[in-house]
């Protein structure tokens, strides 16, 4: 299923000439927990590395040849640093050499995996994670990243499949269920896909990103009334998301309720100014006159309404403190 990882990798640095001689075995560590999209870095260091420099070549003066280059030792940190500056190319050359010198550490195949793909080689990503997996099977977090690379793809099903080994390992997962909502979505099931959304937020009230995704199903399915709730709700928990309410704004222009639309729209633009579609969406809504006949609405209160809702609170009890 997986191309050979040492062809991809060998693709990567074409400068380094890796020896015939296997490489020593590293003992296999613990893959660590990541958090929203898997990038979370918790992996122990290595001890006792050598310096990341490239020796100079050495002339064997007994035959007079130039003994060929080699490669480094490279540690995890070093991958890491990259990483977290979002040099995601330069990590993966870094988490290719690290995973060739320790191929038993599913760690260092999993970053390789994040790190290609949020460089954009979705190929290697997916080989990556793939012997991340065959070395630690029941790691969710791998299955979860295959899965988005899969939906990246173009490939819902595969994704589906990921999903579902998920679901076997781990039922508790709402981020499973999130994601699960996006691949029902992606193979058009938009009921199957807000049904998946609900189940993500009976197991966290404050997945503020199923609220979103939930809202935009529900607003490409012309429920534009319904999809309020959970975007009024994501906007309330966390204002400093441009989609949010750029989404919220598009509900409320597509209800016809100007003026909130306009101030959603303002707000996505102050949270990130480059956001073309809200300024765009923004100048179409801006001094737009509403139907004196439309109802209004407190943003607020379908908010809470939506909470209560998710959580299954009877109206007039108490709400649950996040």
């Amino acid at each position: 299923m997986f191309r050979s990882a040492r062809t991809a990798r060998i693709t990567l640095d074409a400068q380094y000439i890796i020896r015939a001689a296997g490489f020593a075995l590293a003992g296999t560590a613990l893959i660590a927990a990541t958090t929203a999209c898997g990038v979370e870095i918790k992996e122990p260091k290595d001890v006792a590395i050598d310096p990341a420099v490239v020796p100079a070549p050495v002339t064997d003066t007994s035959v007079g040849d130039i003994a060929p280059n080699v490669v480094p030792k490279v540690s995890l940190s070093d991958g890491e640093i990259a990483f977290k500056d979002k040099r995601y190319a330069e990590a993966a050359k870094l988490f290719s050499t690290y995973a060739d010198q320790n191929p038993s550490n599913p760690w260092g195949h999993y970053m390789l995996g994040l790190s290609a793909w949020k460089s954009g080689d979705l190929d290697l990503a997916e080989t990556a994670f793939g012997h991340s997996l065959e070395l630690d099977p029941k790691h969710v977090k791998t299955l979860h990243n295959l899965a988005r690379v899969n939906l990246e793809q173009g490939r819902a099903r595969d994704a589906r499949d990921r999903l579902i080994e998920a679901l076997e390992i781990d039922s508790s997962s709402g981020e499973t269920y999130r994601l699960m909502g996006r691949v029902r979505s992606a193979m058009n099931q938009p009921n199957e896909a807000i049904a998946a959304y609900r189940v993500a937020l009976a197991k966290d009230p404050t997945d503020v990103w199923s609220m979103n995704n939930m809202g935009l199903v529900m607003i490409q399915q012309g429920k534009n009334e319904e999809a309020l709730g959970p975007l009024a709700r994501a906007v309330q928990l966390d204002s400093t998301v441009a989609v949010f309410q750029n989404n919220l704004g598009i509900a409320l222009e597509h209800t016809g309720r100007f003026a909130l639309a306009t101030q959603a729209y303002k707000a996505a633009v102050a949270v990130d100014g480059g956001y073309t579609k809200a300024k765009l969406s923004l100048a179409r809504v801006e001094g737009r006159v509403e139907d004196p006949s439309m109802v209004p609405v407190e943003l607020a209160t379908l908010a809470q309404t939506f909470d209560r809702e998710i959580r299954g609170v009877q109206m007039g009890g108490p709400v649950p403190q996040n």
